[in-house]
């Protein structure tokens, strides 16, 4: 996304407070974790920590702790493990085994599909494999991969990086990614789509989701051409399909030896299945209610048959009253309460738009079954939480997810998911709504009440849920909602996450006492007796 993070905090963060951002899929370097508004998986999130063990983090000071074994060039910051109270602590020993994974840096493959670093890149895996982490996530990024021509495939670096990820004894979660990396705020590398796609794109822009006013957004393929043979004789799917069958024919004895335990398919904008409706370089700010993406020729196209079998021609058109990126609900007269969303075109409409998500993901994940058969497989769903508590839920609504309030929106998607026996990665469990309302109560924000319904329908077809955590967590506070979400105290059915992926190695994470506190988290995951770690 095309903005600064100056110009993104000033947008985004109250004025007594020092902002910092997060990208979807990527990672930041903070100054401090006193910062109270973060971008998240799915959109943008703000979380205030109230617990005294917050930690302010000044690079400025980091040092060489000759004494801990897994500190290379990190100081102790010389915080008192012990600070958080145990009389709030839950013992999670002999709860069920969650598996935790942690996200790879963005940078470790290049442009060029090498392996940038791979000495420094063993040594962080021992480090993690030292506390029993399970595993590692990494994306394969489609624009590195089949860069330059159709059917071209390019997976050396790949090929190197699992080879000592194998090494090392850890297991991979892989992801398949056909969006753009980089533009979004924070980002430290830039993979477009593939050269010759954006070539095709040059003299056809409608391969890409447009919005009213015309714009493309060039993150990802419209699924107006998942049927269209516009790349070069081929459909999106089959080019979808054709590279994850090379994926698994390149890499099948990763499979065989059980190293790679699941793959996740990219559906959409940063991996997920939902639309760009909120794009901050076409000037989106929290809370914004986004905007509809069908205006590219095919899903306009579509829309007319969708009208013209309905026997109602005149609504083969997108609503005209929704507002645009920043309106809020009550100025529009598609979203207000008694709008026009709940009237028989508005309820066409909105069914018509989230279909169309739906059987994309019905398509995609229907060949990644082909591809992949008997493997693990997951779709990652973005957490939509502000004005979840208005009647219409806008910015659900643009996004795709039909979640007004008589109407369950995520059931659909859920039994998609479960028609392909795949795993659900949910990225907002670790959000509070008392906090999100002390800080942007206009937003009428609800990531608990969110949080409930998705996993619900989730657990009510059956399918596993997996989750990652949306902002940087370093304390115990943070840690310990990780946990009570994974494991649901209580819950007579026993449910709980299938996994957890840890967004993301870096240096602060291997931080002397970060670390520390992390390894309490994995023991917790696991299921196993947590006793307080010295610090010295």
């Amino acid at each position: 996304m095309d903005v600064s993070p100056v110009q993104l905090f000033n947008s985004l963060c109250p004025p007594r407070a020092p902002p910092t951002a997060y990208s979807t899929l990527h990672s930041r370097s903070l100054n401090s974790l006193s910062y109270e508004s973060f971008r998240v998986k799915g959109g943008l999130s703000y979380s205030l920590s109230i617990s005294s063990g917050v930690r302010a983090l000044d690079r400025d000071k980091w040092k060489r702790t000759e004494d801990h074994p897994l500190a290379d060039d990190f100081t102790d910051n010389n915080q008192d493990a012990d600070s958080w109270p145990r009389s709030l602590q839950r013992d999670f020993a002999g709860t069920p085994y969650v598996p935790v994974y942690v996200m790879l840096p963005l940078s470790v493959i290049d442009m060029n599909c090498e392996l940038v670093d791979p000495e420094g890149l063993k040594n962080q895996l021992r480090i993690l494999k030292s506390v029993n982490v399970d595993g590692v996530m990494v994306d394969c990024w489609w624009g590195i991969i089949e860069a330059h021509a159709p059917q071209t495939y390019n997976w050396t670096g790949y090929r190197r990086l699992f080879e000592i990820v194998r090494d090392v004894g850890l297991k991979l979660q892989v992801v398949m990614s056909f969006h753009k990396c980089g533009g979004n705020v924070g980002d430290d590398v830039n993979i477009p789509l593939p050269q010759w796609v954006r070539e095709i794109g040059d003299s056809n822009p409608d391969i890409y989701f447009t919005d009213k006013e015309g714009r493309r957004n060039t993150e990802c393929l419209t699924w107006g051409i998942d049927k269209e043979r516009v790349l070069r004789g081929r459909t999106a799917v089959e080019v979808y399909f054709d590279f994850m069958r090379n994926f698994r024919v390149e890499f099948d004895d990763f499979f065989v030896d059980g190293v790679i335990s699941e793959i996740e398919v990219g559906l959409g904008p940063c991996g997920e299945l939902r639309y760009p409706s909120y794009p901050v370089k076409f000037g989106w700010k929290y809370p914004g209610i986004g905007a509809f993406q069908c205006y590219d020729k095919y899903m306009m196209k579509s829309l007319s048959k969708a009208a013209e079998k309905r026997g109602h021609s005149f609504w083969g058109r997108a609503p005209n009253n929704a507002g645009s990126y920043n309106s809020v609900p009550h100025e529009t007269g598609f979203f207000r309460d008694g709008g026009d969303y709940d009237s028989y075109y508005g309820r066409f409409f909105l069914n018509w738009y989230s279909q169309f998500l739906i059987d994309h993901g019905d398509r995609v994940l229907a060949l990644a079954n082909l591809a992949f058969e008997g493997s693990c497989i997951a779709a990652k769903l973005s957490g939509i939480h502000w004005w979840y508590k208005t009647a219409s839920h806008a910015a659900e609504l643009t996004t795709g997810f039909y979640n007004s309030a008589h109407r369950d929106g995520y059931a659909p998607i859920a039994a998609m998911l479960k028609k392909h026996e795949v795993a659900l990665n949910f990225t907002c469990v670790e959000l509070r709504t008392l906090i999100q309302h002390e800080d942007f109560p206009e937003a009428m924000a609800d990531p608990e009440g969110l949080v409930w319904q998705v996993l619900n329908a989730a657990w009510d077809v059956s399918i596993p849920v997996a989750s990652e955590n949306a902002l940087p967590c370093y304390d115990r506070e943070g840690y310990n909602k990780i946990l009570e979400n994974a494991k649901p105290r209580n819950d007579p059915d026993g449910r709980h996450l299938c996994a957890f992926t840890y967004l993301r190695l870096s240096r602060i994470l291997i931080d002397r006492h970060n670390f520390l506190e992390f390894e309490r988290f994995v023991k917790g995951m696991h299921g196993e007796a947590i006793s307080d770690l010295p610090l010295h």
